[in-house]
């Protein structure tokens, strides 16, 4: 490569099972160069160089990017992962480029701040205490109506979030939220437990892209399978191109003003939502495109590419929205159903061409948990799955399921003491 040629630069890798979708997507379009503590081998294919840096030293970055600089201009900052959301936006800002003003993604990341600035709008949402210890947060609770839901402040991935039917639920369930970890999003993320009000209905995300104030694209509507409750694990994700959210009113109104609530102007959002009997309401924006591979479910279903939307948003180009696909496509994932060590986990054999994936996210002999303990580090794998309809795939996915076969062996116990 030219060191004349434009580098978008990328924050951090991720999961390949999860990402490498994700930055395929980007390199096609752009001359990428990674950031990253340790980048992994499986991104070297999608990259045109890789540099450790700590992306946790904002100082330390600073500097890398600045020697990138020197020798090649620099087209744009993203990234795909929550924990360095705010820093692309930072480096953009600092750096002259486009992208999200800094305040308004952090405003993302505050689940607390993103319920202030909901409510100060007048942005349908649940109402939300911020609470500093377990008596503060019974007393929320009480105050609140139960069932509640207790949540840590600024993590994802429903991790350490739980529905309180009582108060003794609240104290106990406050202690999880405190000490919730998630892939090491708790190092980057704001401290602080928030006591909801319980929203009922199901529960989508719409997947988003802002060009400027008010200017909300809606490219797709996902469904969520969401496990059983206190827990709200999420155990599936559904896209269909003819979705008929897509053109539902509400929804639109609902979404575009909680963006602009926020004060995004520009970029990639995944909104979860809940559709109560009152309409639409608000669980959380990400500044961010959707995890648990809802990109590669929107790219199946529509044959639109979010990743190198946000490729095209974070560059300053205008970004290929128009559809090719018009069908459905859907993932799941499996979870163990008991605790202990994965014995046996294997598929009878199964190739066709709607199924797109089946992936095997443990090896034997890795721990795994199971409900109501499990998250999503717990699942041991997933299937993804494309259709001309929703019913379509899920009976594709059925099929995948009654093909695999997951055994937990019993987990050792010993009364000797080990080194």
């Amino acid at each position: 490569m030219s060191h004349h040629q434009p580098v978008l630069l990328v924050l951090g890798a991720g999961d390949r099972a999860y990402r490498s979708f994700l930055l395929q997507e980007f390199a096609a379009r752009h001359h990428l160069v990674l950031l990253d503590h340790q980048p992994p081998a499986w991104t070297r294919p999608y990259v045109t160089d890789a540099v450790h840096v700590d992306l946790h030293d904002h100082q330390a970055v600073s500097r890398v990017i600045t020697e990138i600089a020197l020798r090649q201009p620099i087209s744009g900052v993203t990234t795909y992962l929550e924990h360095h959301v705010e820093l692309a936006a930072q480096l953009a800002k600092e750096l002259g480029l486009p992208g999200a003003d800094p305040e308004a993604v952090a405003a993302c990341r505050d689940k607390a701040r993103t319920r202030q600035l909901l409510a100060e709008h007048g942005v349908p949402s649940a109402r939300s205490v911020l609470v500093d210890d377990a008596e503060e947060a019974a007393a929320a609770a009480d105050a609140i109506g139960y069932p509640v839901v207790v949540k840590p402040r600024g993590l994802g991935g429903s991790a350490g979030v739980r529905r309180a039917d009582y108060r003794e639920h609240v104290t106990a369930y406050y202690e999880e939220a405190a000490a919730a970890t998630l892939i090491g999003l708790e190092d980057s993320a704001v401290p602080g437990v928030l006591v909801e009000e319980y929203l009922r209905g199901p529960e989508i995300s719409v997947e988003c892209l802002v060009r400027s104030r008010g200017d909300v694209h809606l490219a797709a509507v996902t469904r969520k399978r969401l496990g059983t409750e206190p827990a709200f694990l999420e155990t599936g994700h559904l896209v269909d191109a003819t979705d008929p959210l897509l053109d539902d009113p509400a929804l639109h109104h609902v979404v575009t003003e909680a963006i602009k609530a926020v004060g995004i102007t520009a970029g990639i959002l995944h909104v979860e939502v809940r559709l109560t009997s009152q309409g639409p309401r608000i669980i959380e924006l990400n500044a961010r495109l959707g995890g648990d591979l809802i990109p590669r479910l929107v790219h199946l279903a529509t044959g639109v590419s979010l990743p190198q939307a946000q490729a095209a948003l974070a560059t300053g180009d205008t970004p290929e929205l128009t559809a090719s696909v018009r069908q459905s496509a859907a993932v799941e994932f499996h979870y163990p159903t008991a605790t202990g060590p994965v014995q046996t986990a294997h598929a009878d054999a199964l190739s066709a061409d709607w199924l797109e994936r089946l992936v095997w996210t443990h090896d034997r002999g890795d721990l795994v948990n199971a409900a109501p303990h499990s998250t999503i580090n717990d699942r041991v794998a997933h299937a993804v799955v494309s259709g001309l309809t929703p019913d379509a795939c899920q009976a594709r996915l059925d099929h995948v399921r009654n093909h695999l076969t997951v055994h937990i062996a019993s987990p050792i116990r010993t009364n000797a003491c080990v080194r």
